[in-house]
C-alpha cells in the first residue's frame, strides 16, 4: 500500500509581511521551509527580512513594496513574486490599517482606505493567484480578521466592519474555491503585542492593564502565538478545514472580566 506523499513546500505571499503579526508568519512559515514573498509599503523593511529569512532558513524570499490598496499593485505584486519563487500555493491577508474615527471623526477618504486594505485586498489577491492555486495541491489561503468583528468598538466602526466583512466574504469564497481544492479560513486575533497596538498603547495610559484584566491567561499575545495559528491552517494538518475562523485571543471573547 502506497503511503501519502506530503504536499510540495509552495510559496506563500504575506501582506503586511514586514511588521507584527505579517513578519511573524513570515518567519514561521520559512522555518517550516516554505517560500515567502513579503509584501509591505515598507520596501526597505521587506527586503531586509527576505534576507535574513534565506540567510537564517535557506528558503527563497521575496521582499516587495506592494499597496494592497491599489489593484494594480496587486497584479504587478502577484507577478513579481511568481517569477521570483514559482507557482504559488497559499497567501495570508495581513495587511491592515486600524482607520481609529469615531461616528463624528469619520470622514468618506478614511472609511474608503481601510476597506481597500483591509477587505478589498483580499479577493483581487486570490484572483489574481487562482490559476496557481488550482495547480498546486493543499493550497490554502489565511485572512487576518480580529476579535472586533464580533466584539465592537466605539473607536474603529471601519476597522470593525472590515474585519466582520471578512469573516463573511471567506466563508463565501470557501464555497467557490472548494471545487478547486482550495481552503480559506480566517484568524481572528485579540489584543496582540505588535507595533500598530503598542504605539496606540502609548498614549492610553491605564490600557495595557485594562486589556489584560479582561484576558483570561492575563497578558496580551504575542505575534508568533497567532502565526503558529496561521502556519497550521495552511498546512496539510489542516486538510479538512475551510470555511472556518480561529480564535486567538487569550480567553478575551469570553471573558466576563471587568
Amino acid at each position: 500500500m502506497a503511503t501519502a506523499q506530503p504536499t510540495p513546500l509552495s510559496p506563500v505571499i504575506i501582506t503586511g509581511g514586514a511588521s507584527g503579526i505579517g513578519r511573524a508568519c513570515a518567519e514561521v512559515l520559512a522555518e517550516a521551509g516554505r517560500p515567502v514573498a513579503i509584501w509591505d509599503l515598507d520596501a526597505d523593511a521587506a527586503q531586509a527580512l527576505a534576507a535574513s529569512i534565506t540567510r537564517d532558513h535557506g528558503v527563497k524570499a521575496l521582499g516587495l513594496a506592494v499597496d494592497v490598496g491599489s489593484l494594480e499593485a496587486i497584479s504587478a505584486g502577484v507577478a513579481a513574486s511568481r517569477d521570483a519563487l514559482g507557482t504559488l500555493g497559499g497567501l495570508v491577508h495581513a495587511a491592515g490599517v486600524s482607520g481609529v474615527a469615531t461616528l463624528e471623526q469619520l470622514t468618506s477618504e478614511n472609511w474608503q482606505r481601510v476597506l481597500d486594505i483591509n477587505l478589498r485586498a483580499q479577493p483581487f489577491i486570490i484572483q489574481a493567484m487562482l490559476d496557481d492555486l488550482k495547480a498546486t495541491p493543499g493550497s490554502a489561503i489565511v485572512g487576518i480578521a480580529s476579535i472586533n468583528a464580533t466584539q465592537g468598538n466605539a473607536l474603529n466602526p471601519t476597522y470593525s466592519a472590515t474585519k466582520g466583512g471578512m469573516l463573511a466574504m471567506n466563508r463565501a469564497l470557501a464555497d467557490e474555491l472548494a471545487n478547486y481544492g482550495v481552503r480559506i479560513n480566517s484568524v481572528s486575533p485579540g489584543q496582540i503585542a505588535t507595533p500598530m497596538l503598542l504605539g496606540g498603547l502609548e498614549h492610553a495610559p491605564g490600557q495595557k492593564e485594562a486589556f489584560e484584566r479582561r484576558i483570561l491567561l492575563g497578558r496580551l499575545g504575542e505575534p508568533r502565538e497567532v502565526a503558529t495559528a496561521v502556519r497550521f491552517l495552511l498546512s496539510d494538518e489542516a486538510s479538512y478545514i475551510t470555511a472556518t475562523e480561529l480564535v486567538v485571543d487569550g480567553g478575551n471573547l469570553s471573558s466576563q472580566r471587568g
